[in-house]
């Protein structure tokens, strides 16, 4: 008979498991194998700081590096020139001793234009992709979870005109807005009037149309999609930006609202996925209301790929700034911007090469940077693609 060793037994028994790894080491572990997005986040973290930096050394009343200095004595200035000590007054001369990145035709320094321009790029990002995340996800959570429930045709019409009168007061249009408000107004009160106007027997055909046809909100949410992705959004964006006063809230509000059509799928398309698995149906039962099920339950688990699209999303607010600023339709002077510094530069192609190559190639590395990081993260929060790698 064969002899056992329980001693051996008991040694691998006595053994400790393997510590099971967190979310932020799994995400960690899966993440660092695309070194593609690794470099990526490393550009991004460069970027970010350098837009900190920029803040805090090109604004206020004196700051360190001045981007609206005018230097004619130095104009047009190759890379790394030094001042001209002798035709400069002390406060023009530059605090780093010498023009990193050269002169402009007025003899502004190009890397202090840099510094500010990347702090703007960075606001734009931000603000406007927050934007369209927000209405993204309100409009993609009403459509996915309340989607199956009917609005009157009255309804609608009101909720849209307060909504656009709302918008155009944000935008300063106050007379516009005034408009709208109005007539949302009076379309409620042409709903309770035709409420009242169907309680006989004869119900007449503007009532029968008003009142009681009705449509889903999940239809009417994704032709509102639909409409808005027929329309160009660059050339949706530069028509709206000409109309409105020149102001950096301006883009970034403008660029938010014409950018929040993917975000709404994506939601929507989790949110359908989500309201039909047990854990919903188990917060039903418990007795949670909606708000709590919505905000507690769904957003967490449908937050992944808007991640993805916010991530991405930045690069394209800030690809969208750089044109508008490059047709002169972008954030007014004094304000330097990539995009303005590459269209001042535009007619001195030959003679001082650096005023479009400089943005132009920062412009290229921070939009490649945030569209990889994004490619990075939604290879580790797909499962289908996690589980390839």
């Amino acid at each position: 008979m064969e002899h056992i060793n329980t001693d051996t037994q008991y040694d691998l028994l006595d053994e400790p498991l393997a510590p099971k790894r967190t979310r932020l080491e799994e995400f960690w572990r899966l993440f660092r194998k695309n070194r593609l997005a690794i470099a990526g986040m490393v550009f991004f973290i460069i970027f970010f700081f350098l837009a900190i930096a920029g803040f805090g050394l090109t604004s206020g009343n004196n700051p360190v590096l001045d981007p609206a200095l005018v230097r004619l004595q130095d104009k047009l200035r190759p890379p790394l020139a030094k001042p001209n000590l002798e035709r400069l007054q002390p406060h023009e001369i530059p605090k780093l001793g010498l023009y990193i990145f050269g002169t402009d035709d007025l003899g502004r320094d190009v890397f202090a234009r840099m510094l500010q321009g990347s702090w703007v790029s960075l606001t734009v990002g931000f603000v406007a992709v927050g934007i369209a995340v927000l209405v993204g996800i309100f409009l993609g959570g009403i459509a996915g979870y309340y989607g199956s429930r009917h609005i009157r045709i009255g309804q609608l019409m009101a909720v849209t005109f307060l909504i656009i009168g709302v918008l155009l007061m944000i935008s300063k249009l106050i007379w516009a807005g005034v408009a709208f408000l109005i007539c949302g107004c009076g379309c409620i009160i042409i709903s309770l009037r035709m409420k009242k106007a169907t309680k006989g027997i004869s119900r007449p055909a503007m009532a029968r149309l008003w009142y009681f046809k009705t449509i889903s909100i999940d239809t009417v949410v994704m032709r509102f999609v639909d409409i808005m992705l027929c329309f160009p959004s660059f050339f949706l964006i530069l028509t709206v930006v000409a109309l409105l006063p020149a102001s950096i809230y301006n883009i970034m509000i403008v660029i938010g609202l014409t950018s929040w059509m993917g975000t709404t799928r994506f939601v929507r398309a989790e949110f359908l996925s989500l309201r039909e698995q047990d854990f919903v149906a188990a917060a039903r039962a418990l007795g949670l209301n909606n708000f709590r099920i919505i905000f507690r339950h769904m957003i967490p688990n449908a937050v992944a790929p808007v991640l993805v699209s916010a991530t991405i999303g930045i690069a394209s607010a800030i690809l969208t700034e750089a044109g508008l600023s490059f047709l002169g339709f972008g954030v007014p002077p004094p304000h330097a911007t990539w995009g303005n510094i590459l269209s001042d530069g535009k007619r001195f192609i030959f003679d001082a090469p650096w005023l479009t190559f400089v943005p132009g190639i920062a412009i290229l590395i921070v939009v490649l940077s945030f569209n990889l990081f994004g490619e990075g993260l939604r290879d580790v929060l797909n499962p289908k693609l996690r589980e390839r790698s």
